[in-house]
């Protein structure tokens, strides 16, 4: 890039760019059962929270690519709630699962075999509002209690 004066102008990393964040868990069931309880929208309203005090109380899920995904989170006491979406970039059953937030970031979601269960590893880019470690830790307890509830069906 070129200034007013026709100097190259260093391209500056600004505190509006995304970072990109990668989380993940074992979950020690078949690779279909992990499949069917993350894409299946009456599943997603069973395990998609961070902490007990919220939930979610409605999802949509056009699994394909083009097709959008959408859900609805709340505090339990009503006091706060956003809806959250995207749509697929990339569907590849029981191994990949790529999205872009509504917001314009990327998610990439892979189920990987290990042992006698699947690794759930789920990359996405942080957005402006909240912390890099406030976002880490709030997506890791949400794919935590994605476990529990595989685990525990």
């Amino acid at each position: 890039m070129l200034d007013g004066r026709h100097r190259p102008r260093r391209a500056l990393r600004t505190a509006m760019e995304s970072t990109k964040i990668r989380i993940e868990v074992v979950v020690d069931a078949p690779p279909e059962k992990v499949w069917e309880c993350w894409t299946a929208a009456d599943h997603i309203t069973k395990w998609n929270a961070a902490s007990d005090d919220w939930h979610t109380p409605w999802a949509t899920n056009d699994l394909r690519v083009g097709g959008a995904y959408r859900f609805r989170m709340e505090a339990r006491d009503g006091s706060a709630g956003f809806d959250f979406g995207g749509t697929y970039t990339l569907v590849n059953p029981r191994e990949r699962l790529q999205s872009r937030l509504e917001d314009g970031r990327h998610v990439d979601v892979r189920f990987l075999p290990e042992g006698s269960g699947v690794r759930v590893v789920e990359e996405f880019e942080t957005e402006q509002s909240n912390s890099p470690e406030l976002q880490r830790r709030g997506w890791q307890a949400i794919l935590d209690n994605f476990r529990k509830y595989v685990e525990a069906r």
